[in-house]
């Protein structure tokens, strides 16, 4: 899918800072319940499963850790799915997040990636759901939607922004980029860009 010079000169506002900061910081307040202060984001694969951590916090949330846990490429399945459960129970513990979101299954027509990138899926939802945390789902494009404001947006766009919103001092890496993104849509909630409250699983 194309952009048009129109859609492409907003992402260049919101990243140069021609507009105000996002949405995301608009809709914080009361979109999330208060009991919800810190949020586990997911962004499942089984050689790269990104997650990130964030805390509500005025006048802007802050990432607490984010980052990538890899697999190597000659590991069996059912090494990596140890390594994403074990190191995700990890994250759990030290920051104790009540919630998780996780990205949305997406069409695949590779019937076996699909199938791979479901494993992942199910052993990372496994952990949230081990520790009690309330677990909801987005899909991909309404994540870009939200903090972007564009629903095609390539990874990079959505890295830059996510450190904008959280004063990173560096953008993070796509896998983590994408799962701070995910827990940042959710706080949006139905902000005014229209993004669809997520779906609880």
């Amino acid at each position: 899918m194309g952009i048009s010079p129109n859609q492409f000169r907003q992402m260049q506002e919101r990243l140069g800072g021609a507009r105000r900061a996002s949405p995301v910081l608009d809709a914080m307040p009361g979109m999330v319940s208060r009991r919800h202060e810190i949020i586990l984001g997911l962004d499942p694969s089984l050689r790269g499963t990104g997650y990130g951590v964030i805390r509500l916090a005025r006048p802007f949330p802050r990432a607490l850790e984010h980052g990538t846990i890899t697999c190597a490429v000659n590991w069996p399945h059912s090494r990596c799915l140890l390594q994403i459960m074990q190191a995700l129970r990890e994250v759990l513990q030290r920051h104790r997040p009540t919630l998780c979101v996780v990205e949305g299954l997406f069409y695949a027509q590779n019937l076996k990636t699909a199938l791979v990138m479901g494993e992942a899926r199910g052993a990372a939802m496994a952990v949230a759901a081990e520790a009690g945390l309330e677990i909801y789902e987005l899909a991909p494009r309404k994540v870009k939607q939200a903090i972007v404001g564009y629903g095609a947006a390539h990874k990079l766009a959505v890295a830059k922004m996510v450190q904008r919103l959280l004063r990173l001092p560096e953008a993070p890496e796509a896998d983590a980029a994408d799962a701070l993104a995910l827990a940042l849509a959710h706080i949006q909630g139905n902000g005014r860009v229209g993004l669809n409250l997520p779906k609880r699983i």
